[in-house]
């Protein structure tokens, strides 16, 4: 028992430290930018790269060995053009050596960069600990739905794609009656709740499998089986590209099966199940004669 706790904690930090080195690592070192925007650390556009728009680097340095059609506004760093770099506009520079001419104490590009917060992960965790909330808060919707996405996935999906698409149209319906416009705020807080609920029971869901491959003989605790599955949702949409497929998935199959907890919801099977056997009580009376 304490080995497969033990086991599991491990996998857990790991994936922690795997989530943080990688996103420590790409605020220490510049990294390649390939359209406009503004972005926090230091950048470089590689040769032969055109970048189409304004680019602006905060707290950072701003490497220009490509072509830069737009403006250059670098704060808290320095702007470099180096030799076959071209920047079609204007270039800017607020703070970096003209900060430090004035200021001599004010620490430099590197070190702000290597500090910076990552703002992604920051906004993963903060999510992350609303999830925990409304777990804590709603435990038996939570477990409702948890067991739809287990009888039922394929309709969390389905169910999930109509409520967003809906979204729109109840809205526009609930406008359109005037008497029911202030219903409009309560229909996007209960979408908030939906997905915050449908989070915390898919990753719910994902915990326990997880324990169980782990520890077949093991049953994890709810709040557990919930961190770790929180913990592998955030690396999973930490990951470029791959992370915002697996962000719309979790919203889309969350919020269905949360509907699912509304429809049908009595019987051990849930909804669509068949309903509950009871057993038939004996027949009683008098005796019957036969011929």
């Amino acid at each position: 028992m304490k080995t497969s706790i033990l086991s599991i904690a491990a996998v857990t930090l790991a994936f922690l430290a795997a989530v943080f080195a990688a996103t420590g690592t790409a605020q220490a070192h510049a990294r390649s930018v390939y359209h406009g925007g503004t972005y926090f650390g230091s950048v470089i556009v590689e040769p032969g790269q055109v970048v189409d728009g304004d680019l602006n680097v905060l707290f950072g340095n701003a490497t220009i060995d490509g072509t830069v059609n737009g403006d250059l506004n670098v704060v808290g760093g320095n702007p470099t053009v180096e030799p076959g770099g071209a920047v079609t506009g204007q270039i800017n520079n607020i703070g970096g050596d003209v900060t430090r001419s004035i200021v001599p104490w004010a620490p430099n590009a590197a070190f702000q960069s290597a500090y910076a917060p990552d703002y992604r992960l920051l906004w993963r965790l903060a999510w992350d600990a609303v999830v925990l909330l409304f777990f804590l808060i709603f435990p038996v919707r939570t477990r409702m739905a948890l067991g739809r996405l287990e009888a039922h996935p394929g309709l969390s999906v389905a169910a999930g794609l109509i409520g967003w698409v809906a979204i729109l149209p109840v809205a526009i319906l609930l406008a359109v009656t005037i008497v029911l416009i202030p219903l409009i705020p309560l229909e996007f807080v209960a979408l908030a709740v939906g997905v915050f609920v449908g989070k915390a029971a898919l990753a719910l869901l994902v915990g326990r499998r997880l324990f169980e491959l782990l520890s077949s003989r093991t049953t994890p605790s709810p709040f557990a089986a919930l961190i770790l599955g929180l913990v592998l949702l955030t690396a999973a949409e930490l990951v470029p590209v791959v992370g915002t497929l697996v962000f719309v998935l979790v919203g889309l199959v969350g919020l269905g099966a949360v509907l699912l907890t509304f429809v049908n919801g009595q019987g051990p099977l849930g909804p669509f199940g068949p309903p509950p056997q009871t057993a038939r009580p004996d027949i009683t009376g008098p005796p019957m004669t036969t011929a």
